[in-house]
């Protein structure tokens, strides 16, 4: 069951004319097309918001860092002092 050979591609590619018409194939493909390209246009525009948010996420997460060491090396000088 591979690819179907060249005679099974004619025989669909005639029964796709008789069906739409001459006329309406270039109107599909051209819509079929344009589908496509709004598809990955939509997919590039999530990855590039995940990649902001994770960087926003990374940002956060090191000022949280910075202030937990900052936390952590005051506490033993306060038990030296008490």
């Amino acid at each position: 069951m591979g690819m179907p050979s060249m005679p099974e591609l004619l025989i669909i590619l005639a029964i796709v004319v008789l069906l739409f018409g001459a006329k309406k194939i270039p109107e599909l493909a051209k819509g079929m097309g344009s589908g496509i390209k709004n598809f990955k246009k939509a997919m590039k525009e999530d990855d590039d918001e995940e990649v902001k948010s994770a960087s926003v996420e990374t940002k956060g997460e090191k000022r949280v860092e910075q202030k937990g060491e900052a936390g952590e090396s005051a506490k033993p000088e306060e038990k030296k002092e008490a």
